[in-house]
């Protein structure tokens, strides 16, 4: 009789082991996603519906800055959007990756100093429903990580306006 105890045993072992790795394994896919809309309230942008809207509200994320998913020469970015940016600064790997050519070489003063850069014209660039062509932009050798500085010289024809926690990116009519 106590043979079949025995049996039961490592299998009741088995899927209570089973149970809290399963249970692990969904707290940290929940606790991730959180993380992620934290991190990017905005990355549903990737499958926003181009066809209509001259208008972009973006939320601000745990950190105070805007990250956008969006699109350089059809290639998918991730965008940082900096008002306080004076152009359009494209990591080195993104820009190869999006068929940038790098342009005359240059000097840019950045947070972590003066850096060179190359200029660079990117053919079409694209946040949410928001499309503009021929926008000038540098691509920094130096930069990090795949994130691109999303600058005035791709905002200043657009209207700006922060309000609680968002940022609402409007072409003029």
């Amino acid at each position: 009789m106590t043979e079949p105890t025995r049996n039961k045993r490592p299998m009741g072992t088995a899927f209570t082991i089973a149970f809290w790795i399963l249970l692990l394994i969904g707290l940290a896919q929940i606790f991730g996603d959180y993380l992620d809309r934290r991190n990017n309230p905005n990355r549903h942008l990737a499958a926003f519906d181009i066809s209509e809207g001259n208008e972009l509200v973006l939320q601000r994320n745990q950190r105070g800055h805007y990250l956008a998913p969006g699109f350089i020469n059809g290639h998918q970015v991730q965008f940082l959007v900096d008002t306080g940016a004076t152009s359009i600064s494209v990591p080195e790997s993104v820009a190869k990756a999006a068929g940038l050519e790098e342009g005359r070489r240059g000097l840019v003063s950045t947070a972590s100093g003066v850096v060179h850069v190359y200029q660079t014209q990117i053919e079409e660039l694209q946040l949410g429903p928001i499309r503009m062509r021929d926008v000038r932009g540098h691509i920094n050798p130096h930069m990090p990580d795949n994130t691109v500085l999303l600058g005035m010289s791709f905002m200043r024809d657009l209207e700006i306006i922060q309000r609680d926690g968002t940022l609402t990116l409007r072409v003029p009519e």
